[in-house]
C-alpha cells in the first residue's frame, strides 16, 4: 500500500500528480469558509480566482476539477462547431485528453509535429491556416503547451508565435499545466510566460501538491463562455472551497520550492547516466530514461514506483526527497549491475 506523505516508504516517480496534501494543506481545507460556487457565493473559491488573475496577470481565473476540463472548456469557448485548432502532435489537449475537442466540441485540430525543443515551426503553423473558403474548417485558435515534455518553452519563442496569431487574426491558448515549473526553469515569473494569451490553463494538482483544481484565465467576455461550457461539460462544483483552499495554499507554500524537484530531477539524471543508463533531459522535473526489459518490474520490487514503458519517464514532486532519489539511483544502479 502507498503510504500517506511517506518519503520514508516508497518512492512514487510514476508523476507528480501523486502528491499528497501536507498537514498545513489539509488544515487550510477543513477550515475554508464555504458557499455555493455555482452561485457565485463561495467565498474561498473567489478569494483563489481573484488571488490567481492577479498573480498571473489576467482580468479573471475560474476554477475547474481538472485540467483537462478546462482545455476543452479553453476550446469550445474559442471555436464554434466545425472550426480548427492548430495544435502540437504531443500536446496534451490533442495526445492525452480522449479527443474531447473532437468528441464534445465537435473541434477540428490540425496536429504539427513538436520540434526537439517542443514548439512549433512557426512556418508551418502560418501553412496550416486554412483559407477563408468553404471547403475548409475555419482555423480560429492556436494552443501552445509549457512546460512540454518537461521542457519550458522561452519567453522569445512565445512571443514570436503570439505575434504570428495576432496577424492572422487567430486567439490563443496556453496549456499551462506546469507552468510555475517552467518559470522556475527560465528564471521568469509565471505571469511574464502567461503575457499575451488569450487564455490559460495552470494545474494545482501538479507540483504545487493541491489534490484537485485547474484554473483557466482570461478576459470577461472568454470567462463568461467558459463558465458555459464547464456548466455544460459537468465541472459547476457546490462548496468548492475545500478545493479552492488546497489550491491557495498550494500558491502561497509551494511555488517557489519547485526548483528544489529540478535540482532532484538533476541528481536523478546525473546518478542514472553514472550507472550507464540512456537519459535524455532533465527537463524541469523530468527525466527520461531508455528502460531495458524488467526494469520497471525491479524498480517496483524495491519500492521505487515507476511507469513500464520503453521511455520511462521519472517525475520528481514534493513527495520525494533527495534521500529518495538516493533509494532510487541505488535500485537502479543493482539492476544495471544484474543485467
Amino acid at each position: 500500500m502507498i503510504g500517506d506523505n511517506a518519503k520514508g516508504a516508497l518512492v512514487d516517480l510514476r508523476s507528480d500528480t501523486v502528491t499528497r496534501p501536507s498537514a498545513g494543506m489539509r488544515r487550510a481545507m477543513i477550515e475554508a469558509p464555504l458557499g455555493d460556487d455555482v452561485f457565485g457565493d463561495d467565498p474561498t473559491v473567489n478569494r483563489l480566482q481573484a488571488h490567481a488573475a492577479k498573480l498571473l496577470g489576467f482580468p479573471h481565473a475560474l476554477l475547474f476539477p481538472s485540467g483537462t476540463q478546462s482545455n476543452l472548456a479553453a476550446l469550445m469557448s474559442h471555436c464554434g462547431r466545425g472550426e480548427e485548432v492548430i495544435v502540437g502532435q504531443e500536446a496534451h489537449t490533442y495526445r492525452y485528453e480522449a479527443g474531447g475537442g473532437a468528441v464534445l466540441g465537435s473541434i477540428q485540430p490540425q496536429p504539427l509535429a513538436n520540434r526537439p525543443d517542443g514548439t512549433l515551426d512557426l512556418a508551418e503553423i502560418e501553412a496550416a491556416i486554412k483559407p477563408d473558403d468553404p471547403h475548409f474548417a475555419r482555423t480560429r485558435l492556436l494552443a501552445l503547451e509549457n512546460t512540454i515534455g518537461g521542457k519550458a518553452i522561452p519567453r522569445g519563442y512565445l512571443d514570436e508565435a503570439l505575434k504570428l496569431a495576432k496577424r492572422r487574426n487567430l486567439a490563443t491558448h496556453l496549456d499551462g499545466a506546469r507552468i510555475f515549473n517552467a518559470a522556475a526553469a527560465l528564471g521568469v515569473s509565471a505571469r511574464e510566460l502567461c503575457r499575451g494569451f488569450d487564455s490559460v490553463s495552470v494545474c494545482l494538482s501538479k507540483g504545487l501538491g493541491a489534490p484537485a483544481g485547474t484554473l483557466l484565465l482570461g478576459n470577461d467576455a472568454f470567462i463568461a463562455r467558459a463558465r458555459r461550457a464547464r456548466k455544460i461539460l459537468g465541472g459547476a462544483m457546490r462548496q468548492a472551497g475545500v478545493i479552492a483552499a488546497a489550491g491557495l495554499y498550494a500558491l502561497e507554500h509551494n511555488v517557489a520550492r519547485l526548483a528544489e524537484d529540478h535540482d532532484n530531477a538533476q541528481r536523478l539524471a546525473h546518478g542514472l547516466r553514472e550507472a550507464g543508463f540512456e537519459v535524455q533531459g532533465p527537463h524541469t522535473n523530468m527525466v527520461f530514461v531508455a528502460a531495458p526489459a524488467g526494469f520497471a518490474d525491479h524498480m517496483v520490487n524495491n519500492e521505487v514506483l515507476v511507469l513500464a514503458g520503453a521511455r520511462t519517464r521519472l517525475v520528481t514532486h514534493l513527495d520525494v526527497d533527495a534521500a529518495g532519489i538516493e533509494r532510487a539511483l541505488a535500485a537502479a544502479r543493482a539492476f544495471h549491475r544484474r543485467g
